[in-house]
């Protein structure tokens, strides 16, 4: 007996529990207002005596768990400041529900989508958190703490024979339209790409308020699609003009010769892809009497023009890093600094800042030096160019270029030995017209020329690193710095991973750090050619952190280094840029400055680094989309390159081209999500379409303005 009523209890605990998350959800709705027990009750359907009875009960639960407040006898308002509550940032899905990030929670909290309330992706928000018995952390927005932005892209739906209509977002995961009134429409016409501005949103109306500032144009049109990307991401179009003027009043003239180590007289050029115009970095090298090589690694010394408490700066700071569309560059810097002033073009003298080291036939660096220099470039190469002489031996400054080649193959083995990852995958790149259309695709590989260039620069910036945090006999100096660091894998994936590739026969030792890179580079090199190459690839990089800036040199798990820093690109990366002003300021035997400033700068620049990463992401789906528009109701062969609960991607490797079969699309039977083997199975037939399998695909649909193909299996 004592069992059944300990069983009826909890069972009744339960309930109150239900109904007391029914209660703060129908209070978080209006979180300002004040109610009585009959409101509460009314407003979560509760009408009968036995019912409004619970109700009373959960409220005195409630309040004994500081939930809500009692303001007076009867009237109730939900507590903002309960514990229970977390602040994080909310990230939408395509089903409308959500999940909010918290520093420090390793778990994302789920949000259900009637219990978002008036919040939008990326929002700063307050969640009240529900602790389910064997489940995960469930939680409801009280509060939006901060705006992530007020301003979106969206199509305008002008109301028919109203003077109203809604702005709806290009993006699935914006949780509600913007309601656009009249006299607040701008000149838009229905169906037109706008961007609109987010101007109110009253507690307890659906949408928001908003007035539309800019007609983009047509939806699917080349210019606008492509504009539509830059004002998502709150990418400028160009520069103000009192930058501009500013940019253009610098002086260029070469004139503090003594202040700077003259190295013009050395064997200096530059190899760069093609098609660039700015040029961070050059080469220089010539051979010891001791028979050792001096090898110049040297960068653009954009520090000498862009200074703090200019315009220039500010504006290079707010964009922290250039923007590689497809078809165009978002720059850091103004034209005529990065294209011009900056640029280490051939046959020009120019600033630079140098790291110079002097290495043996073994490519071990016997001593090495930093500052600020003068240098010439003799030559500009191509990467084609460059990998055209190691691979005949023929052409101008051959032996230059085949002794820099064996020196960077011996760095990089070591590099390698010592535990980087070596992930090398190709890029997608296309061929326009001169419309900026899409008229082929191929991808760019990365040859010796680029290992060469890679192993060099991966050289000055691990030095420079080591320069300013080590002291002679290898212990820390303490001194700020801006660091590149990449923290190791995720255990819980690493151990997925191994335990998903045994089942091919492969094999993963998860030791230690060591180990893991060992075995990650032997699967990498094993699944070479074999069908499931891609599918463990993929998997292998999901596996691995994000890289980020930071203060705290926790060393780059990717690369092997124990610190490393990002100097050798100032021209389109600002974090390079505060490298050169911190290298600088020591070797003037300045003092370490204040660290937290420093960490606000990194917190930033990684911020702007993900943003353009997700712009070149999205020009590079619409280039993908529009140039299978040509290609409806072919069939390619493909390989399924993601699985999720509601369908999988199929990628076809001749273009790079990914594509969505939804599983209500799949006729044949009723498929159900396997998370574990990234798969999707049958439940009559057993069919299963996995990560990594082959398919044969129809080209079904293309949509411009979302960024998506469709395909249908065959």
């Amino acid at each position: 007996m004592a069992n059944k009523s300990k069983f009826i209890s909890h069972k009744n605990d339960q309930k109150l529990q239900q109904i007391g998350r029914s209660i703060l959800n129908f209070m978080n709705e209006n979180s300002s207002k004040i109610y009585n027990y009959k409101q509460i009750a009314d407003g979560i359907d509760f009408k009968n005596p036995r019912q409004r009875e619970q109700v009373i009960q959960s409220l005195h639960k409630l309040l004994s768990d500081k939930k809500i407040k009692e303001v007076e006898h009867g009237k109730y308002i939900i507590n903002l400041n309960i514990e229970g509550t977390l602040t994080g940032t909310i990230d939408f899905n395509q089903a409308g529900n959500a999940y909010v990030r918290v520093d420090g929670v390793e778990d994302d909290i789920f949000i259900h989508s009637k219990n978002v309330k008036d919040s939008m992706q990326g929002d700063k928000v307050l969640v009240v958190t529900y602790n389910f018995k064997g489940k995960k952390l469930e939680g409801s927005v009280l509060e939006v703490l901060e705006r992530k932005r007020d301003q979106f892209v969206g199509t305008f739906q002008l109301i028919k024979h109203k003077d109203f209509g809604f702005v709806v977002s290009d993006k699935k995961s914006m949780s509600t339209d913007i309601f656009v009134p009249k006299g607040k429409i701008g000149g838009a016409e229905d169906g037109d790409k706008v961007i609109v501005k987010m101007t109110d949103w009253k507690a307890g109306e659906k949408n928001p308020e908003g007035e539309i500032i800019r007609v983009l144009g047509a939806p699917g049109d080349h210019e606008t699609e492509i504009h539509s990307i830059l004002a998502e991401y709150g990418l400028p179009y160009s520069f103000a003009e009192e930058v501009e003027a500013e940019a253009e009043a610098i002086d260029r003239t070469i004139h503090d010769t003594d202040k700077r180590r003259d190295m013009r007289d050395i064997c200096t050029f530059t190899i760069d892809p093609k098609d660039a115009k700015d040029f961070d970095d050059a080469l220089s090298i010539r051979q010891l009497e001791n028979g050792n090589w001096e090898i110049g690694v040297h960068i653009a010394d954009v520090s000498h023009y862009v200074v703090p408490g200019t315009l220039i700066d500010d504006e290079a700071y707010e964009r922290a890093t250039s923007v590689y569309l497809v078809d165009r560059v978002v720059p850091m810097l103004p034209e005529v600094l990065s294209n011009d002033v900056c640029s280490l073009r051939p046959n020009e003298d120019k600033y630079t800042f140098s790291a110079v080291f002097e290495i043996d036939e073994n490519s071990q660096v016997q001593n090495e030096w930093f500052g600020r220099t003068i240098t010439h470039s003799d030559r500009r190469f191509s990467y084609e160019d460059a990998q055209e002489r190691i691979e005949t031996g023929e052409g101008d400054l051959t032996k230059e270029i085949l002794t820099l080649d064996r020196l960077a193959k011996q760095l990089r083995k070591e590099r390698i030995d010592n535990g980087a990852i070596t992930f090398d995958r190709s890029e997608v790149r296309f061929t326009l017209d001169e419309n900026s259309q899409p008229i082929g695709v191929y991808f760019k590989v990365s040859k010796d020329s680029n290992h060469l260039i890679e192993e060099f620069m991966l050289l000055a910036n691990r030095k420079v690193s080591e320069f300013i945090s080590l002291k002679k006999g290898g212990t820390p100096t303490q001194n700020t710095f801006i660091y590149r660091i990449h923290d190791d894998p995720d255990p819980t994936k690493l151990e997925a991973l191994r335990d998903f590739v045994g089942t091919f026969g492969y094999e993963m030792n998860l030791a230690n750090t060591k180990k893991v890179a060992e075995s990650l580079n032997k699967l990498l090199k094993e699944v070479q050619g074999k069908g499931e190459e891609n599918m463990i690839e993929t998997l292998a990089m999901r596996s691995m952190s994000k890289a980020i800036y930071s203060t705290n040199p926790i060393g780059h798990y990717g690369l092997g280094f124990e610190y490393y820093s990002h100097f050798t690109s100032p021209i389109r990366r600002y974090p390079d840029l505060i490298a050169h002003r911190l290298l600088q300021h020591y070797l003037d035997g300045g003092k370490s400055p204040n660290k937290q400033e420093y960490e606000e700068k990194c917190k930033h620049c990684s911020a702007m680094e993900r943003l353009a990463a997700d712009a070149e992401r999205d020009s590079i789906k619409f280039m993908q989309v529009k140039f299978m528009e040509k290609h409806l109701g072919e069939e390619f062969s493909g390989i399924i390159s993601g699985v999720a609960d509601f369908g999988f991607w199929v990628q076809i490797p001749e273009n790079g081209a990914e594509g969505l079969i939804k599983l209500r699309d799949l006729m044949d039977d009723s498929y159900s999500y396997d998370a574990k083997n990234h798969l999707v199975q049958g439940s009559k037939t057993g069919n299963q379409y996995q990560l990594g399998d082959k398919v044969t695909i129809k080209v079904m649909k293309a949509n411009l303005i979302q960024k998506q193909l469709d395909f249908k299996i065959m």
